[in-house]
């Protein structure tokens, strides 16, 4: 059985991959579909045309992995394509967040991610396709999204070494390295601090993302950046000290910051007078 396994499916780029991949790859024969949110999961399954196998779960969890490795066993699977969504960030100072949310992050952008792969790579078919979603934070550290980045960096560096690694069977490993993009990720990564405000001016659609993406998997690039601003961003992280750029963002955002103040206390006086006048 040939079949396409896609964590984080629930929502955001791991349900756009699913949404994509169902129009393009009329070879396989099932998709798995893995997340937490098991209704959502549903939901997505209805909307496909290939057949799907849920696996509602929470991959961090001791023995949840092993659930998809047996399953792949039982069906004598061959895995044309792994695509890695799972993960989340959250946004802030180290000493603001809590320190079991911190951990979880590592747990499922890096340790889940690196089990899953090692217990899938025996399934996977010649010419398969392995996706990772990480970040353009993978490219510079990060302050007030120290932990994110880090791990986004791992998984960079992760695909790019197991690319090299893998390239003699016939497997082929991509990264993906966006910018913001327009998803929920942050819903839950703003709750305990913010992005750059110009970040945002960057935005970008997920089924853009995902399309190149595919495309860049495709044509067996290791890495896929989207958008003239993120590969200019690449470039700068390359070319220039990192201290420097840090420099200028914590400036910025510093900036932002008070500006954001300022703006705060205007409409506090402005609301004072109001009152006084009526």
């Amino acid at each position: 059985m040939k079949i396409a396994i896609i964590t984080g499916a629930s929502s955001g780029m791991g349900r756009e991959f699913a949404l994509q991949m169902d129009c393009h790859f009329a070879n396989i024969d099932e998709f798995w579909l893995v997340a937490r949110r098991e209704e959502e999961l549903i939901k997505l399954a209805e909307s496909l045309t290939h057949p799907c196998r849920i696996f509602a779960m929470d991959l961090t969890m001791k023995g949840q992995i092993q659930r998809i490795e047996e399953a792949a066993r039982l069906e004598d699977a061959k895995i044309c394509m792994l695509v890695q969504c799972a993960g989340f960030g959250l946004m802030g100072p180290l000493e603001v967040l809590p320190i079991k949310d911190t951990v979880s992050m590592i747990k499922l952008n890096c340790e889940a991610l690196t089990e899953l792969t090692g217990h899938m790579l025996p399934f996977m078919a010649r010419n398969g396709r392995i996706i990772f979603l990480a970040s353009s934070a993978a490219f510079l550290p990060q302050p007030e999204f120290s932990v994110y980045a880090a791990s986004k960096s791992y998984v960079l560096s992760f695909a790019r070494a197991l690319a090299v690694e893998l390239r003699s069977k016939e497997i082929y490993v991509t990264a993906v390295c966006p910018g913001p993009v327009d998803t929920p990720f942050f819903d839950i990564a703003e709750k305990t601090g913010s992005t750059l405000a110009f970040k945002k001016a960057f935005m970008a659609c997920p089924e853009d993302v995902v399309a190149k993406a595919l495309r860049d998997s495709f044509f067996r690039k290791p890495v896929s950046v989207y958008g003239c601003s993120m590969n200019a961003f690449q470039l700068m992280t390359k070319l220039l000290p990192h201290g420097a750029i840090l420099s200028a963002m914590k400036w910025i955002k510093d900036a932002e910051k008070a500006r954001s103040a300022e703006s705060f206390l205007k409409e506090g006086e402005q609301g004072t007078e109001g009152r006084l006048q009526a």
